[in-house]
C-alpha cells in the first residue's frame, strides 16, 4: 500500500479548513493524511514534532500576518514544500511569496479540488527539482575548489617528491638519513594520491576513452574484487549478453568499481551479497523529470548493490562530497565516492543512489550508449628491462611561474647534461628565446601562468623557432590542450606531480620523437 502524502494545513478559518479536508478526502483518503493547526505557533510546533511532505499555509493568521509566516515555516522546515493560501485581493502577495521561497500559491474563493491536488503535487516536484539543482550547484562549486587546491598542491608535491629523489640518489648506501628522506618521499606519494582523487572529483583529470562493452570491464574486475571482499560476502555478476557499447576510460571505470565494492564491503561487516549488474536502459521523459540532471535517451546501466546497513536521506544527500565519511577516522578519507562521482560525470554519465537503513544500498550509473565500432588494440608489447636514466645535451627552455618547481626542473635537467634556460613568465620565455644565439630544442611550459599561458607561449615561439618541440606540464587539466578531460592527439603532456625519472624519460621521448612540435 502506498504511503499517504502528509499535509499540514495552517489555517484559522474553520470553513476553509473543512473545505480543504473534504477535497483531500474526495481525492482519496488513502492518498493524503491531513493535520490542521489554527495558529502559526501551533503549526510550527507540529513541524518540529512530525515530518510533513507539504504545508498549506494561510498568510492571514491570528498570530502572524503576511510573509512573516512563510519565513517562519521555511526556517523551521527548509526542506518542506509550501503552498501559500491568499485572499482574492492578495494575488500580488502570493506571487511575492513564490519569490520568497514558496513553491506555489492558491487564491481562496477560486480554488477547486483539482487545483488543490495539482498544486500539492507540483509543489513537491518543484521542491525536489530545486533541491537537486542546489545540490548540483554545490557539487560544482566544491569541485572547482577541489581542482584549484589540487593544482596548487601538485606544484608543492612535485618539489617535495623531486628533491627527495635527488637527495636519495646523492646519499651513499647505508647513510643514516636515508630512511628519513625515504619517509618524506612516501608521504609525498600518499599526498599525490589524494590530489589525484580530488582531480577525479573535480573532473579535471586526463581520460583515455575507448569504445567497449562494459561487461569486459566488470568481468575483468571480478577476480580482483573476490580477493578484496571477505568470504562471507557473496559476489554475483548479472551481465546483459546483448549490452550496448559505451565510450569510457576502462582504467577509470575499474576505479569506480573498486571504490563502490569497498564501500559495499564496509557496509556488510557481518556478510551479505554484493551484486554487479549491467543492462541496457531507455530513460523516458517521466524518469528524467524526476532526475533533471540526465536527458532522455538510450543508456547502458551499471548497478552495484549490497545488502548492508543502508543509509538515511541525510547521509545520502552528502555521500559524494569530498572528505565526508561515516567511517572511523582511520578507515578512510571520504574521497572514494567523490572519485566515483567525478569519473562518472567526466565520462558523460550520471549516478544515483537508492538506500534505506537496514535494507542495503544500490548505486546506479547510466552511461550514454554509442554506435561507434571498437577500435582494434595493437598486439601486446613485450616487456623489456627499464634502461638507465636518459641523458642529453640539447638546450631546453623552461617556462614555470612556481620558483621552487622551476629550480627543481633546472637541477634535474642540468645534472643530466642539458643546457637550461629559465623563465618565470611567458613574456620572459619569449625574450630569452629571442636573445639566445644557439638552437632551442625543447620548450617545457606550465599551462597556467600569470599573464601569458603555456599554449600562447608555445604558439608565439613556433613563429620564432619552428624547430622547437614542446612539452606541456600542469597540475590539472582545465586548460587549452585538454578538451573535456581528453588530451588532444599528438600533444606531449606531463601531469604534476612528477618525479625526476618521469621528467627525464618524457623529455627524451619528446626530443627523440619522429614528429615536430605540437603547439
Amino acid at each position: 500500500m502506498k504511503t499517504p502524502v502528509k499535509i499540514l494545513l495552517i489555517e484559522d478559518n474553520p470553513a476553509d479548513a473543512r473545505l480543504v479536508r473534504e477535497w483531500l478526502k474526495e481525492a482519496g483518503a488513502e492518498q493524503f493524511h491531513l493535520e490542521h493547526a489554527e495558529r502559526l505557533d501551533a503549526g510550527l510546533k507540529l513541524l518540529t514534532e512530525k515530518g510533513f511532505d507539504a504545508v498549506l499555509l494561510d498568510l492571514g493568521l491570528p498570530d502572524s500576518q503576511g510573509l512573516g509566516a512563510l519565513k517562519a515555516v521555511r526556517t523551521k522546515a527548509p526542506a518542506t514544500p509550501v503552498v501559500v493560501l491568499t485572499g482574492l485581493s492578495d494575488e500580488a502577495v502570493g506571487m511575492k511569496a513564490v519569490q520568497e521561497g514558496a513553491q506555489d500559491y492558491l487564491i481562496k474563493g477560486e480554488i477547486q479540488e483539482s487545483h488543490l491536488i495539482r498544486s500539492l503535487h507540483y509543489a513537491r516536484e518543484r521542491k525536489g527539482m530545486e533541491e537537486q539543482l542546489l545540490q548540483a550547484q554545490k557539487m560544482e562549486a566544491v569541485g572547482n575548489l577541489a581542482g584549484g587546491v589540487a593544482h596548487d598542491f601538485n606544484n608543492v608535491l612535485t618539489a617535495i617528491m623531486g628533491y627527495s629523489e635527488l637527495i636519495l640518489d646523492a646519499l651513499p648506501e647505508g647513510h643514516p638519513e636515508h630512511n628519513h628522506i625515504e619517509e618524506i618521499r612516501k608521504a609525498g606519494e600518499r599526498a599525490a594520491a589524494l590530489t589525484r582523487q580530488l582531480l577525479a572529483f573535480s573532473r579535471k583529470q586526463i581520460l583515455q576513452p575507448e569504445v567497449l562493452c562494459l561487461n569486459e570491464v566488470v568481468s575483468g574486475m571480478t577476480k580482483m574484487l573476490k580477493r578484496m571482499i571477505p568470504e562471507d560476502v557473496e559476489l554475483v555478476a548479472v551481465l546483459d549478453p546483448a549490452l550496448d557499447r559505451v565510450k569510457l576510460d576502462p582504467m577509470q571505470m575499474e576505479q569506480v568499481l573498486m571504490n563502490l565494492a569497498v564501500n559495499a564491503r564496509d557496509a556488510m561487516p557481518k556478510g551479505g551479497k554484493l551484486t554487479l549488474e549491467t543492462a541496457n536502459a531507455e530513460l523516458d521523459a517521466a524518469y528524467t523529470k524526476i532526475h533533471p540532471e540526465i536527458q532522455p535517451g538510450n543508456y547502458v546501466m551499471l548497478a552495484v548493490s549490497d545488502t548492508g546497513c543502508g543509509m538515511d536521506e541525510e547521509i545520502q544527500a552528502r555521500i559524494f562530497e569530498p572528505f565526508f565519511t561515516t567511517k572511523e577516522k582511520s578507515k578512510g578519507t571520504g574521497l572514494g565516492l567523490s572519485t566515483v562521482y567525478g569519473i562518472v560525470k567526466q565520462s558523460g554519465g550520471s549516478i544515483f543512489v537508492y538506500s534505506e537503513p537496514g535494507k542495503g544500498t544500490a548505486f546506479k550509473i547510466y552511461l550514454p550508449r554509442v554506435e561507434e565500432v571498437p577500435g582494434e588494440r595493437g598486439p601486446a608489447v613485450e616487456k623489456r628491462p627499464v634502461p638507465a636514466l636518459p641523458q642529453g645535451a640539447e638546450t631546453v627552455l623552461v617556462a614555470e611561474d612556481d620558483e621552487t618547481l622551476r629550480r627543481l626542473i633546472y637541477e634535474i635537467l642540468q645534472s643530466s647534461g642539458y643546457a637550461v634556460l629559465e623563465a618565470g613568465r611567458g613574456e620572459e620565455a619569449l625574450r630569452l628565446a629571442g636573445e639566445h644565439a644557439g638552437p632551442i630544442h625543447l620548450l617545457i611550459t606550465d599551462m597556467v601562468m600569470p599573464g601569458m599561458g603555456g599554449r600562447e607561449v608555445a604558439g608565439r615561439l613556433a613563429a620564432l623557432r619552428p624547430g622547437t618541440r614542446v612539452l606541456y606540464v600542469s597540475g590539472y587539466t582545465d586548460d587549452a590542450v585538454v578538451r573535456h578531460g581528453v588530451l588532444e592527439s599528438g600533444v606531449a603532456f606531463l601531469q604534476k606531480p612528477f618525479v625526476p625519472e618521469a621528467l627525464l624519460r618524457k623529455v627524451r621521448e619528446v626530443l627523440d620523437g619522429p614528429e615536430g612540435p605540437r603547439v
